[in-house]
Parts: C-alpha cells; structure tokens; sequence
C-alpha cells in the first residue's frame, strides 16, 4: 500500500467501515459522483475543502451523474466490462515490467557499489536503496491491483447512506467494477479502479459533519479515517486543522462516551509533530482531557482513550513542551486514587514525564504518587518507577529536582519498621525487588551509600530484628543482589539433612560457574568481567555496612534452625566470594570471624554450644562448595563434555567407574537382585538407580556381562524393554523424571559397545532391527508405510519415542556402532529423513543426537542441513558446531582433537556466506567465541575468509583477527585497520559506551534469564557482563599495532580528552566522548604492549580523580571500570597501587582486574544534593487574590497553561461568584473541605448563573492547576457547572451571537 496520497491506487475495499453492514460501498463513493482523482470537489477550493457551497455542489454532481446512468433495470451484460478491464491490466502489466527492470538495475548498481570502498560511495549508495525500496513497493501494488482486477466480480447491492438514500431503496444496480463511469474515458494512466486518500479523506469528513445521527456512525466514521492515517501516514501532513479541528471538538463534546472516545482516537492518529500539537491544544483539548480523566470509572473507555492522547504527546519530538500543568495535576490526581484501574498507567506516564521534565512533575505534585507507588509495594512493575529517579540521579542537574536521603529510600521503611507496624509478605517482597534494582545500578549504588551508607547499613540492621519474615526476606535479597545461586543440595542442608549422606559430594556435579572467562588457559586473560568487578565493589560496601556482624550476630542469637542454615550457607557463600574477588587488604580481615571464635571459645557463655554448631557447620559447607566446585579438573572436563553429548546427567567419575567395575559374582548377583528385574518384568517395579549402576559398572566387564547374559534373563529383560515394538519404552510419557529411562538406556547401549560381548549380542538382538523398521516407515524410498508411525510428530513430543535417537547418537559416536547402523541400513535411511521438508522436529532431533566426532556419514548429513535444509533447520545446525569449535580447540595439540577443531571451523566459514543474516551472525559468534585460543584464531586466518559483506555482523571476527602478526598482516593487505582505525576515533568509539552500558545493565538486572537459555543463545551466555571486544584493545596485543597506535597519535588525543573535560557535569554529549574515551585509554592499558603508553602520560592520575571526584555517577562507575582494565597489567597496577587502589591477584601474583579503593569512603564521597526551590509539596492555601500559578522551570515560549483569549483574573467582583471562588479552594484543606462541599451544594441548588459563565470557569480551572486536589473533589467541582456552558468554553462561541470562532490557523480546505 502506498505510504503517500496519489503514489497509487488504494483497495476500495479498505476503506470500508468495520462493521459487517457495510459489504459494499454507496453510490456517493463511486466515480460517476465525482471527478477523476486529483481534481477538486469544488472549484472554490482544493480537495476536501468544506466551503458554504458544498451541498449544492454535490447536488449538482449528483443530478448530472443521474443523465449519465443508464436505465434502472438494465441487464448489463460482461462484454461491455472485459474491454476496459483488459484495458487497464495491459497497462498495470506495463508499468510493472518497467519496475521490474528499474529493481534489476539498482540490485547490479548495488552490486557494483559494495566492491569499492563504502566512504567513496555512501551518497550514491543511500540513493540506489531509496530507488529500490520505491521500486518494491510499487511493484507490490502493481501486482495487488492485477489481482484484484482479474478477480471474478461478484454482484452486490449497496448500502443506504446519504447519497444512495436518494433513491429510497428502488435502484438496484451492479458495483462500480461492473460499469465503467463517463469519466474514466480519457484512458490516461490514472483511470485507476480504486479511489484516492484525498477523496476518501474528504468523504470521511464531510460524513461527520452531519448531526443527529447514531453515536455507531460517528464511531465507524472515526475508525475509518483511524485505517486511511494508517494505510498513508503522510496524509495527515497535509491537514487544515480549521476544518479537522471542528469536527474532532464536536465529537469530543458528545454525550456518548464511545464518540468521544472515537475522537480521541482519531485526534491522536493525526499528530504529526510539535506544530501540530500547538494547534490541538489551542482548540481547548486541555480542558475536555480534564473533563475526561476525572469522570467516574463507567466511562472507563473513554478516560483510556484520553490518556493515551496525552501520551501520544510523549512520542512526538519536543512534545512534552506542550504537555500543560493542569493536565499533568489531573494525571497525578488519578494515580493517586488507589483503586482507579487507570492508576498503574498514569504512574508509568509520570515516570516517564519525570525523565523528560522533571520540573513539570514537581510543579504538579507528581513525586509523592510516584514514592507512594514505590514504598507502598502495591504496584507490580515498580522497578519501571525506579528507574526513572536513577535517571534522574545521574547529573547534577536531574538531581536538584530531588532531596538526598529522601523519596527513594521509603522503600527501606517496610524493613526498618517492621517491629512498630505489621507488614505483609508482598510488600516486603516487592521493596526486596526495588532495593535490588537500586543496588545494581551505578547511580542507585552511589546515592543508597552516601550519608556513610546510612541506607544500607539500615538495611543490614534489620537482620537483628526478631522477625523471622524480614530476616528469610533480607537474606533472599542479599543473595540475589550478590548473584548467589544456591547449589543443588542446598534444599536437603536446608531441610536439616547432612551432607555426607544426602547429596554426596563425590556425586556432585560441578555448578558452572556464571560469567566465567572464555580464556580458560590464561592466554587472554586482559578480557576482564565487568559483572565480577561489580561484585567486588559490591562486597566491600556490604562488608562496610556491618554485613558479616550482622550475620554472626543472627547466627549466635537466632533459635530458628532452617534461618541459621540459610544464613550460614549464605555466610560460606560470601566468604567463598571474598576469597576470590577482593584484594588480600579486605579478605584476609574476613575469615577470622573474631566474634563467632571467641563465643566459641568462651568454655562458661551461653552460647558456646550454639556458636561451635555454627563453626562446624560453616566449615561443612565451605568444604562441599569447594569439592563440589572444583571437582572437575580439565581432563574430566573433556571426559564429561564427550559424554554428555548425548545425556548431560550420565556419570563419568573415573573413581567411581574403577570401583562398581570391580565387583566379585556374589556382589553382582545381590545387585541384579536388588534391581527387581529378575523377580518381575513389571518395569514399574524396577530399581532404576540400582540398573543405572549396574549398567555404568559390572556391565564394562566382559565376564559380568557375559553372566547376565547367559546365566539369567537380566539382560533379555532390559534390552527387552527398549524395543520399539513392544511399546514399553515407546509409550512412556515425556515428561522429566521418566528422562531417566533414556540415561539408561544410552548407558546401556554405551557399555554394550565397551566389549566384544556386549558388540555380539547387541547385533543379534532385535532391538536395531525394529529401530531400522521404525526409521523406514519415514523413509519415503523404503516403501514401508504405517499408519501410526512410531515417530509421528505427536509421539514425537508426548512419549519418549524421541529417546531412540539419542541411543543411536551412542551408536553414532563409536565405529563399532557405525558398522551395526550401516548393516541395517539406518545411515541410507537417515539421509532420506535430512531430505523431509515437513519433518523438520525430526531433522534437528537426529542432528541434535548425532556425534560428529568421528568422520562418518553423519558429517555429510550435517552439511547437508547447514547448505540445503530450511532457515530454522539451518540456524539449529550452525549452533551445533559450538562445541566442535569451542570445546576441541582448547586441546589443539592432539591429531585428532585438532582434525574435529579444523571440520567445525571450516564448516563455519562456509556459514558465513549464508543468504539468511542470522545465519551469518549465529557463525561469527561461534568462530569469535572459538577464537579466544590462539591455534583456532591462526587457522581462521589461514582460511582468508571473506567477511566484506557481512558488514558490521562480522567486525567482531575481524577484530580477533589483530590479535596475531598474521591477522594483523591479512587485514593491513585488506586495507581494514587503517579505515577501521578511523571510524573508531571518529563516531565508534562512543557507540561503544552504549553497548558495554547495555551489556552491563542486562547482565545485572537479568542473570535468571541467562541462566535459562537455551543453546541459540549459548555464545552470547559467557560473554554477557565481560568488556565486548575493543578495536584499540586488539589492536596492541602485537608490536605492529602498538606502533601503528604510536604513529596516528589516538591515544594522546583520549588523554588529552579526559585530561580536559574529565570533570564534565552538564553536557550529555562532552560526557559520553569523555567515556568513550576512558574506554578506549583503559583497553589499551590492560594489554602488557599497551600499558607503557600509561606510563609517558599521567592519565591514570587523572581517571582515579574521575572515580572519586565526578560529579555525574555514571562517569564515577566508567572509570571505576577504566580501573580494573589497567590493573590487569603490571605496569597498571603498580601505578593503582601508588593512589591507594589494590586489586585482587590469583597464587601466582597475576592480578584479576578487580580493583578497589583501600578506602572506600572516597570512592562514594558525593556531594550533599543542591535542593532546588521548587517543592512537590502541595502549596499553602494563599488569599483568593493573590493565587498565582506555581513557579515552573522555565520552558519554552509555547501555548500558555491553560489556553485563553485573555489573560483571567482570578478577582470576582460578584460576591456569589467570589465566594464559590473561596469555598473552592477551601476544598484543598482537609479541615474545611466537608463544610465547603456542604456550601458548594447548596448554591447549586440555588441555580446560581456563575456555574454557567464561562469566565468563572476559567478561573476554577486556574484554581485546580495551582492546588492539589484528590480525584473525587476535582470531578465534583467540575460537575457543579452546566453541560452546556462547557461547550461554549471549548468552542469559543461568542456569548451575544453564539458564532463559532475556531482557534487554530484559518486554512481553506481540509488539505493544504
């Protein structure tokens, strides 16, 4: 559909109103009515114009369109149609094959641009796409016109409207596709079928200038002009307001509140910017909103409506300039209401007017509802609220608009205050959520830790509280802020259980570890984590807090056993974290834990008992998270990576293995008895953790086996059980716990294959045979068919048919297992399913099972799926070559591990040239992820691959490549550095700040989502809170670019940036080049080539000043990150350590890159906040006389507060009228406001004639900008004056003669 008026012929159909009614369109709408399109209604004016003739005109139009029409009653039969609509599909054919070349040739201009440099031909390139893009869009009505041409015509009878009305019902003729009109006879290329937006535009108004019609007339006229603004938006460009603006007031002034709602609706739909606003407000729309918002809940769609026309104000630039101050009193009134169901809207839209004018807010009154909001706990998305004062708390000047100490931390009231008043679970619960989004930000961090982190020690006090809600709350919510997950066995130590019989550690799987470096051997280990160092800092403050005191006090004083355990897991936690993040200045303080030893020794106290319980149990849990953390070493950790590719939870303890392996033929016996499968062949009644261990152990013994094979039914049984025909296995549901049947069933195919025994039996059993069967039935070549296939899509996803594939992924991943799959013939058939197009749940489920370790025919069948198969089937592919590439490059010494890493990696290059762009972007990622090994980057580059059209999907794979002298020398022979190099200092290195801003934020806020992702987004789970990659950064990890570096004198310049405007508080611009520039000094000193760049300038000296000094928070948490960059290096931490900052180190003295300040005080040393004179508090009530509006920060020249012809006077000289005036306002003080309302009824009831003048009005409306008022008082003032009187105020009718003066620019028609 064209987006402009005239560009192409709209669907007639389109333009339909909405309800089924209408199925066909009137006679006034067809052409014979009208002119052809582009001409006028009316020669006194342009189209849609509404002049005093347009009645007569349009009956003129109609009585001649009359002599024109044939005969009522006529037959008209298809010949005299055909000519002419074959007429007019010959020429849309034309116009759509000159299109179809016009693309042709800019898609080979395109072709022709991408070779030469992007810089040379960016103009030239803008315009090519823009003649594309036109050139689709055209060629898509084109053929959307054809279609509708040379679809068959049905008859229909039209409706009745203004003009078909004429006719009282007799005429009956065909649409307007059956006849051609008098004047499309010119055969020019415009004799379009299908109306334009002017002409419907017009119709459209022109019908809701009639009056006294059904308020479902008016509703479908507004929701069809709605549709025309949406199918061309830029129609509503070429609006005259005069003639808009009349018929959108008298929709809003209607009884109905769907017809004024409609007219909200439609009045939105045609903002186009800030003009356009300033024209609306000036017809009066401030006070019909007011009148709208504060009406009773009944009316509920139609105050909808009107706040999302007040919202719609927000979306347009600089439209918050026009947002008026009554308008936002009465948004504030609404979210005050507690049970209004508008109120949770109306508190997101004060956030979000808070940020873009938070002078506004507070002249409204609009920081109470909002803290109200927050500390109250009632709203559910209150960390939405929160953020908008974050925001605010940044720079100096957002924070004059607050008071430190104040506002914010009402939310710790819910803890502070438990003991005097009863709190719920859900308010504590939901302030939990707010102090954690606070804390983990930079600014809410910064301002909770000033007054000498007066907030948060309140906080941490409360855990003294003998409220054992708030304590189980407090404790939660440090865990989250500290990113703590509860190990596995947490919920048995929890439930009292020990840990040496539940949970045992040697059963224990490690528990990765989030944000853990993808440079695993130290290669790369300047990449820092941004997350851990946050953490860090995080520590510090809480330890500063009395944290550990607190904790130990909870631990000696607390009778409840299940708080005393999660307090001491979470204690072992901190310590365990302390160990690993803080400098040896903080942690070696923290593990003496001098109050918890010295209660323990105290042989007479009273707690010695309680206290030596607690040492023990915190040295248990400290031994588990340390067993069960470090238990896997780097060769079991290839051990279980190759195994669990087909079952993450299958064992792979070699100790454990040595000894179930080695057990005598009477242990054998009493497990296999034990087992139940010799008494029963009920499965139901099966040990199943006793088959497990026996099928990982004694089953790897050829003579075991041999024994269960020969001498009982133990193996008939089991093996039995897995065979597809007998619909044991097959038919159990899908759920979690019956996921243990395929673990068994894959170890037990695994230990078959480990001897010759198990190798024999397994062939002559029948249990491949019937797989093979099972896997012909969807091999479309075999020729076996069935009418309920085993794996039929819907066995496929509810029982565990899908678990045979993870048997033959055993199968796949021993050669012994290829040999039995090619005797039945499964490998033919595997290649037939690759082939089904709508099986594609089959296609990944086989790929996914597969092992591609072994260079078999499952590899063919894989590059089949990355080039041939379908989009998802591609993508899913792309992503299973991670852990080739990523694991197997870790151990590139190894022949065969180093052949896997070489496939992966050139299967992945041949991605990188897949039409799909998220293909491409799934392929770098993985090959970035890959090249954080040195040998896997070196074969990267020694492929050369093409990367020039990915553009900036692949500047992060080009980036690793600088890494090497050889990537280094490929790029320079690209001419990429120096081109790159320059686009980083020009523009890139600020788009910077944005992404690592982004980065670190989600990884904060969102860490169980990261947990929980799935395998698409593997790459993107370690890198989440690590620095992205740097250009400057790579550039200096060789001598090449160091000296490259040196001779284009960039890093002088950041210096000399940072040195300069360093302590910039105001402008938003200085300060994101001054980060970028921060960034870019500490990537490249955290290299050991880059960091004697430091050394010639006293950079660091200054960014540490940045870190304690800054005023604007974001700067401060910038260079607190610059920081820990440059103290990955020695030389920049030899130099941090002269200003007082130490960084954590491992055994070996290498630091971590997570740095703090030996005192932190100076770090979160800010200034009080600046309080400025405007107050959110509600005004003293001032003399009638002297009200005045309330101070506001000044704006822009713009449309007054409220509108008026005049300035109004608040002084009555009618002593009726001035004492409504003063009753008025004593409706906001609580003391006088029931005698007032009482006053106020009783001179309504006397009829008097000031609530029916318009300049009393005014002056109420004056009085409610400049006070608060509740809700249910401001709709009870406005109800006192009369209906018809708001008319006249809205439409300015003059009171002598009653004439209409619209308030808006005078325009001649409707379009300009």
């Amino acid at each position: 559909m064209s987006n402009y008026p005239g560009d192409g012929a709209l669907d007639r159909d389109g333009l339909q109103p909405p309800r089924s009614g209408y199925a066909g369109r009137s006679m006034s709408n067809t052409s014979a009515a009208f002119a052809p399109r582009g001409s006028s209604l009316a020669a006194s004016g342009p189209p849609g114009s509404f002049s005093s003739d347009l009645r007569s005109n349009m009956s003129s139009k109609v009585a001649t369109s009359r002599l024109d029409m044939p005969p009522i009653g006529l037959d008209f039969g298809q010949d005299d149609d055909i000519p002419t609509t074959e007429k007019t599909v010959a020429g849309l054919l034309d116009k759509l094959n000159k299109e179809m070349k016009i693309k042709e040739g800019s898609e080979n201009m395109l072709e022709a641009l991408n070779i030469k440099k992007a810089k040379q031909t960016r103009e030239q390139r803008s315009r090519v796409e823009n003649e594309l893009n036109t050139s689709n869009r055209k060629i898509g009505q084109l053929k959307f016109q054809i279609e509708e041409l040379q679809r068959p015509k049905e008859v229909a009878s039209p409706p009745r409207n203004r003009i078909s009305g004429l006719f009282h019902g007799k005429l009956q003729r065909s649409t307007t596709n059956d006849f051609p009109s008098a004047e499309r006879g010119s055969g020019t290329d415009e004799d379009d079928e299908t109306e334009s937006p002017t002409f419907a535009l017009a119709e459209i108004l022109q019908s809701l200038e009639t009056e006294e019609m059904q308020p479902d007339f008016y509703v479908e006229k507004a929701n069809g002009l709605v549709e025309l603004f949406k199918r061309n938006p830029t129609l509503k460009y070429d609006l005259a307001w005069s003639v808009f603006g009349l018929r959108m007031q008298r929709m809003l002034l209607s009884d109905s509140r769907e017809v004024i709602a409609a007219g909200y609706r439609m009045t939105r739909y045609a903002i186009t910017d800030r003009k356009s606003l300033q024209i609306i407000r000036g017809l009066n729309t401030d006070i019909l909103v007011i009148l709208s918002l504060v009406k009773e809940g009944k009316a509920s769609v139609e105050r909808e409506q009107a706040l999302k026309f007040v919202r719609s104000f927000l979306e347009v630039k600089d439209g918050i300039r026009e947002l008026s101050r009554p308008v936002v009193r009465t948004i504030v009134a609404v979210a005050e209401n507690g049970e209004d169901r508008l109120r949770s809207i109306c508190l997101e839209t004060l956030a979000e007017i808070l940020i873009r004018d938070p002078a506004l807010v507070i002249s409204a009154g609009g920081i109470g509802p909002l803290t109200d909001a927050v500390g109250e706990g009632s709203y559910e998305a209150s960390e939405s609220l929160v953020s908008a004062f974050l925001y605010l708390l940044d720079m100096p000047s957002g924070r004059k608009y607050l008071r430190a100490g104040y506002g914010l931390e009402i939310v710790f009231s819910a803890f502070t205050d438990s003991l005097s008043t009863h709190t719920s679970e859900s308010r504590l619960k939901a302030n939990a959520k707010v102090i954690s989004a606070m804390l983990k930000s930079w600014s809410g961090l910064m301002s909770l830790s000033m007054h000498d982190f007066r907030a948060i020690k309140s906080l941490v006090a409360s855990l003294q509280f003998p409220e054992a809600q708030v304590r189980d709350i407090i404790l939660d919510l440090l865990s989250d802020v500290l990113r703590i997950k509860p190990p596995s066995w947490s919920s048995s130590f929890l439930a009292g259980r020990r840990l040496t019989t539940y949970g045992r550690v040697a059963n224990l799987k490690s528990d990765p570890i989030p944000y853990q470096s993808t440079y695993p051997y130290g290669e790369e280990s300047s990449q820092g984590n941004l997350v851990e160092h946050y953490l860090a800092l995080m520590l510090v403050v809480l330890f500063e807090a009395g944290l550990l005191r607190s904790l130990l006090d909870l631990l000696n004083r607390n009778p409840e056993p299940t708080l005393r355990r999660k307090a001491t897991l979470l204690l072992g936690e901190i310590l365990k974290m302390s160990n690993r993040l803080l400098p040896n200045f903080y942690s070696a303080q923290l593990h003496m834990l001098p109050t918890l030893f010295s209660s323990a020794s105290d042989f007479g106290g009273r707690n010695r008992f309680l206290a030596t319980s607690t040492v023990y149990q915190i040295d248990s849990v400290n031994r588990t998270l340390h067993r069960s953390g470090a238990a896997a070493t780097l060769s079991l950790t290839r051990l279980e990576e190759r195994s669990e590719r087909q079952d993450p939870s299958i064992s792979t303890d070699p100790a454990k293995a040595t000894t179930t392996v080695q057990v005598d033929e009477g242990q054998f016996r009493t497990l296999m008895v034990e087992s139940q499968v010799l008494s029963t062949a009920n499965f139901y009644k099966w040990k199943w953790n006793v088959l497990q261990a026996i099928v990982e152990g004694p089953l790897l013994n050829a003579k075991r086996l041999d024994e269960a094979i020969k001498a009982t039914k133990f193996m008939k049984r089991l093996v039995g059980f897995y065979r597809p025909f007998k619909y044991r296995f097959s038919n159990m549901k899908n759920t979690k716990p019956n996921q243990r049947y395929v673990k068994v069933g894959c170890t037990l195919v695994r230990s078959l294959l480990h001897t010759p025994e198990g190798v024999k039996y397994l062939g002559e059993n029948k249990l491949l045979r019937q797989l093979a069967e099972c896997l012909a039935q969807l091999d479309p070549m075999s020729g076996l068919t069935s009418t309920s296939p085993l794996f039929s899509p819907i066995r496929m996803s509810e029982t565990l048919s899908g678990g045979y594939f993870a048997i033959l992924g055993v199968l796949s991943s021993e050669t012994k297992g290829l040999v039995m799959m090619e005797r039945w013939r499964m490998i033919n058939m595997c290649y037939h399913i690759v082939d089904l197009k709508d099986r594609s749940d089959l296609v990944t489920t086989l790929m996914g099972n597969m092992d591609f370790t072994l260079d078999s025919h499952f590899r063919v069948m894989l590059s089949k799926a990355l080039t041939a198969s379908s989009k998802d089937i591609r993508i899913f592919a792309t992503n299973l070559l991670r852990k080739y590439a990523v694991h197997f490059s870790a151990s590139s010494a190894g022949g065969k591990d180093r052949a896997i890493l070489e496939w992966a990696v050139r299967l992945l290059i041949t991605q990188l040239y897949d039409p799909e762009v998220e293909v491409c972007e799934r392929a770098v990622k993985i090959l970035e992820e890959a090249c954080n090994h040195k040998f896997c980057l070196e074969y990267v580059v020694h492929c050369r691959p093409a990367l020039d059209h990915l553009g900036e999907i692949g500047a992060p794979l080009l980036l690793r490549f600088l890494s090497t002298s050889i990537g280094y020398h490929y790029l320079d022979d690209l001419d990429y550095i120096t081109q790159e190099m320059d686009d980083w200092f020009l523009g890139r290195n600020d788009n910077y700040v944005t992404l690592v801003e982004a980065s670190l934020a989600r990884a904060l806020q969102e860490p169980e989502k990261i947990g929980r992702r799935g395998l698409d987004d593997a790459a993107d789970q370690e890198n989440n809170g690590s620095v992205p990659p740097h250009f400057y950064r790579e550039l200096t990890r060789t001598a090449e670019g160091c000296r490259l570096l040196e001779d284009k004198g960039h890093f002088n310049d950041f210096v000399a940036t940072i040195q300069e405007f360093g302590m910039e508080q105001h402008d938003p611009e200085i300060i994101l080049k001054v980060k970028g520039c921060l960034w870019a000094v500490g990537n490249v000193g955290s290299m050991a080539l880059g960091a004697p760049f430091l050394e010639t300038t006293d950079v660091v000296h200054r960014i540490v000043q940045i870190a304690e000094h800054s005023e604007v928070m974001t700067l401060r948490g910038t260079a607190f990150f610059v920081l820990g960059l440059i103290s990955r290096s020695i030389h920049g931490l030899e130099i941090l350590d002269e200003r007082g900052w130490d960084s954590a180190t491992t055994t070996m003295g290498e630091s971590l890159g997570l740095c703090v300040p030996q005192q932190i005080g100076r770090l979160f040393s800010v200034r009080r906040f600046p309080l400025r004179g405007c107050s959110d508090h509600v005004p003293k009530l001032t003399p009638l006389l002297q009200i005045q509006p309330w101070p506001t920060e000044p704006r822009e020249a713009s449309a007054p507060a409220l509108p008026a012809a005049e300035e109004t006077s608040l002084a009555e000289d009618d002593p009726v009228n001035a004492k409504i005036l003063q009753l008025i306002v004593d409706l906001g003080n609580t003391v006088l406001t029931k005698r007032a309302l009482s006053d106020l009824m009783h001179i309504k009831t006397k009829k008097a004639s000031g609530f029916r003048d318009p300049r009393l009005f005014r002056k109420v409306m004056r009085i409610l900008e400049s006070h608060h008022y509740r809700l249910f008082v401001r709709r009870f003032i406005i109800d006192l004056f009369d209906r018809s009187m708001m008319r006249r105020v809205v439409l300015d009718e003059d009171e002598s003669d009653g004439a209409v003066l619209p308030r808006g620019p005078d325009a001649d028609g409707a379009l300009g």
